[in-house]
């Protein structure tokens, strides 16, 4: 951990942005404003993060420095803190002003309130269990060789009963049968698993785990059966590596066409600022092209993996990846070479350990450019000559580890004003212990080696979206594209189709729809395109993805209602930042986008936000193990008659002399001509004069 400057002063807090990330001096700010207010009581700290500035305070700030007028005064500092008072184990959040270093309230949370899991709690769980008499007796039944130990991994409890308020945490347990770093022990989970209560670190019960198709148990640990371990690590694979790759190296020799001014980036016409908090992790804010308001927030502000399991205690095993522990929390520190190519700025964040020491997270978020094929491209057959344009791209990227998984979150900005949110999935599976040495299977999930199963689950996203469409009052439709009816008069032919639009103008969700390829907007009513005679708007490409499996009446879908509509839209309130609710950890129900809808409110015109649901169902293949290739999905946002033409066609046509590639054997440079039969087309249309 690196040593946290002190408490900086009034003068310096006062210079920070309205959307600037937590700085050291404000966990440490939180701390003594907390410890003053509970003199001589020990506290705990979950989170300490700043709170989002108020929108109306924060809108004439971000205004004027885009019009390049005079700033007005700074919204109020506000930062949040989430933790216990070990005396009564009380669950408490506070809310304090940094600018006047005051507490503006601190109060207990109901007892049924589960707060997020911190770093340090984890790892004193995962040491809990390895140290507990029960799970030592547990271990010794497994007759281990020597050199052969056992791991274990603390899982959110996840909740079967409504009258549960511990706070509990569930182990898995597996046996290290390799003494290598990243031995891959997902390939051999124990049939046993622990519980603990997380305040108290009392053991509460040893689950047996189910090993068959059936809910049936063992009524005690038998020894364990050495098996060939599958891994990963290329120091313990048995097969060599391969031997005819050449590098590829991504240099940019005049450096990057992005510029930084602490969290502010410029690049072409885009300007935005970086965010990072504990929760979100990446957050994008204040999105503006060419000077014209675009977003206010994007953020992927929740994600549930219920898996498919049916047998307990599987069925409790539904992760809140946001909400449970924190994307920010998560977030690795980036590797130069490795997790991103080229030319690479960094950002930094910092998070509160249980103490309330600063930690700080390097590398966190990383910035850099790259291409992505071409962006347009036209040749004029009958002359032979070309217009080739690459796509540069710029690209906002964080990577998690959530235990098992990891997930690649990048924001992707291009030259012609699109927005991508590409998300992907990698990491290891999480597994469970199957008896199939007769060539058992289960109908929920895949076999992926020697007494290990896959259980079949979905990752489903919430992508919530706060657009400014040049201004902060916008109108959300969708759009489905109709044949026409047949007639006489209007379409003879029978080849004539239409768009209908619906606009949505109370809160409420809404269905995708491939069969009518339904495009969901966003417009500005007030401003209108000189060309199209609309309005200005910009459109979702959604992913279509499968909603939530789960039954309705299960408290997997009961905590994840998000997760059940791909489209929400609410009307805009300060606290409501998170699809499945403020807390989900061991939640009863979601406490989120539905219960916002039901208010009903007018959504026309308005400042509203959109929230999109998408997401993976990923029925694993052997494929996938021992770790699995990236899957990818992603959502666009794209101008759609928010300009008057291409907003691209200024870019420069790609040329040889600037990207400087070479030749595998024998060809011409064809970047500003056609290729092949240009030249004879050309003299054909010479000839056709």
């Amino acid at each position: 951990m690196s040593a946290p400057p002190q408490v900086s002063s009034q003068a310096t807090l006062a210079q920070l942005h309205p959307f600037d990330p937590l700085t050291p001096s404000e966990i440490q700010l939180a701390v003594k404003v907390l410890e003053a207010a509970f003199p001589g009581e020990p506290l705990r700290y979950k989170r300490i993060d700043v709170q989002e500035p108020l929108k109306k305070d924060v809108i004439p700030y971000i205004e004027a420095e885009r019009q390049g007028q005079q700033l007005p005064p700074r919204p109020a500092r506000v930062l949040q803190a989430l933790f216990h008072r070990l005396n009564s184990g009380a669950f408490c959040k506070a809310l304090l002003n940094a600018d006047t270093q005051s507490i503006i309230y601190a109060k207990e949370l109901p007892k049924h309130i589960q707060g997020p899991v911190d770093v340090d709690e984890m790892i004193a769980i995962e040491k809990l269990c390895l140290e507990n008499p029960e799970v030592q007796k547990e271990v010794e039944k497994l007759n281990l060789p020597a050199g052969v130990t056992v791991c274990n991994d603390p899982w959110i409890y996840g909740t079967d009963d409504p009258n549960e308020n511990r706070r509990l945490f569930q182990c898995y347990v597996y046996v290290v049968a390799v003494d290598h770093p990243q031995n891959n022990h997902y390939s051999t989970p124990c049939k046993f698993s622990p519980v603990f209560d997380g305040i108290t670190h009392e053991f509460i019960r040893m689950d047996y785990l189910p090993a068959g198709v059936d809910h049936t148990v063992m009524a005690s640990t038998a020894p364990w059966k050495p098996v060939k371990t599958i891994q990963y690590a290329h120091e313990l694979l048995d097969t060599p590596l391969r031997t005819d790759l050449k590098p590829y190296i991504v240099q940019q020799p005049e450096g990057p066409s992005f510029s930084v001014d602490g969290n502010l980036v410029s690049w072409q016409k885009w300007r935005f600022r970086v965010g990072f908090n504990t929760r979100d992790g990446l957050v994008i804010h204040n999105v503006t092209y060419e000077g014209r308001n675009l977003f206010y927030r994007l953020s992927l502000c929740e994600m549930t993996v219920p898996y498919g399991d049916p047998r307990k205690p599987f069925h409790r095993k539904q992760a809140f990846d946001v909400g449970d522990v924190g994307f920010g929390v998560t977030a690795n520190q980036l590797a130069l070479g490795c997790d991103c190519l080229g030319h690479i700025k960094y950002f930094d964040g910092w998070r509160t350990d249980s103490k309330g020491e600063p930690v700080h997270l390097e590398n966190v978020i990383c910035l850099h450019e790259q291409d992505n094929g071409l962006q347009h491209k036209h040749t004029n057959y009958r002359t032979g000559a070309a217009t080739a344009v690459r796509n540069r791209q710029l690209v906002v990227q964080m990577i998690c580890t959530v235990s098992n998984y990891e997930y690649i979150f990048a924001y992707v900005f291009d030259q012609a004003a699109g927005i991508e949110l590409e998300v992907r999935a990698t990491g290891i599976l999480s597994t469970a212990p199957l008896d199939n040495e007769n060539g058992q299977t289960v109908p929920w999930g895949t076999n992926v080696g020697p007494g290990v199963v896959a259980a079949f689950h979905q990752h489903m996203f919430s992508y919530r979206i706060d657009p400014a469409i040049d201004g902060f009052e916008n109108t959300i439709y969708y759009e489905d594209s109709v044949p026409m009816p047949q007639d006489d008069q209007t379409n003879p032919f029978g080849c004539g189709y239409v768009t209908e639009e619906t606009i949505l103008k109370k809160s409420g969700t809404a269905n995708t729809s491939v069969d009518r390829h339904r495009v969901f907007k966003i417009r500005n009513d007030s401003v209108i395109n000189p060309i199209t005679y609309k309005p200005v708007a910009y459109k979702l490409q959604t992913s279509p993805a499968q909603m939530l499996l789960m039954g309705p009446n299960s408290f997997n879908f009961r905590r994840a209602e998000f997760a059940s509509k791909p489209i929400w839209v609410t009307n805009y309130q300060d606290d409501e930042l998170y699809a499945a609710g403020e807390f989900t950890n061991q939640s009863r129900s979601s406490d989120g986008v539905e219960k916002w809808v039901a208010r009903n409110d007018p959504v026309e015109n308005k400042d509203v936000v959109l929230w999109h649901t998408f997401g993976l169902t990923h029925n694993p293949r052997v494929e996938d193990f021992p770790v699995m290739p990236i899957e990818k999905v992603s959502v666009m946002l794209k101008p759609d008659g928010f300009f008057t033409r291409n907003p691209a066609l200024d870019v420069p046509a790609s040329a040889q002399s600037f990207n400087q590639s070479t030749l595998h054997q024998g060809a011409a440079d064809c970047c500003s001509h056609a290729s092949g039969s240009g030249t004879d087309r050309a003299k054909l249309y010479k000839r056709v004069e």
